[in-house]
């Protein structure tokens, strides 16, 4: 359950537990990726921000970087 009260459904990888990706609900067609997840150099950089108030202090994003409101 998200802090606005919706639901995710989480994929986890089978061997180690980590989140793969996930879906929320309402957002029909959009899927989540943590950055995280991949080791790739070529995983594209990521566009748009959530909960950024909650990333560590020495965290720094982007300056053209999409905000969620």
């Amino acid at each position: 359950m998200g802090d606005e009260g919706s639901k995710c459904l989480f994929n986890f990888c089978p061997y180690c537990g980590a989140t793969v990706h996930y879906a929320i609900e309402g957002r029909d067609g959009s899927v989540a990726i943590p950055v995280g997840a991949f080791a790739e150099p070529g995983f594209p950089a990521p566009t748009f921000s959530v909960y950024e108030e909650r990333k560590h202090a020495w965290v720094s994003l982007p300056e053209n970087m999409e905000h969620m409101a």
